[in-house]
């Protein structure tokens, strides 16, 4: 798809989140399944656990301190792919 977003998983292959990031990139693919046009991980070194949606980064475990949970993830990406559209149950509950 022209111009659909490039979202990027970076993955410590030394501390062993290749599934954690397969995981996640599965989840993020089957709710952005129209919006996203690519899904990438990247293995990397020294922990490092990033999302990146078109270059930037949206979530950082080294900033964070912490991985995100999973409808938390989609909730970020989906305010910058596609800010209308409902996540259903993964919508936190208005208060």
């Amino acid at each position: 798809m022209a111009n659909s977003p490039r979202l990027e998983i970076e993955y410590c292959r030394q501390c062993r989140w290749l599934l954690r990031a397969g995981w996640m990139a599965q989840e993020l693919l089957t709710t952005f399944s129209d919006e996203l046009g690519e899904v990438a991980l990247v293995p990397g070194t020294g922990g490092i656990f990033e999302v990146r949606v078109d270059g930037e980064t949206v979530w950082s475990r080294k900033q964070q301190s912490r991985f995100p949970e999973i409808n938390e993830l989609k909730q970020i990406v989906r305010d910058r792919i596609a800010p209308g559209k409902s996540l259903g149950h993964s919508e936190p509950s208005a208060r």
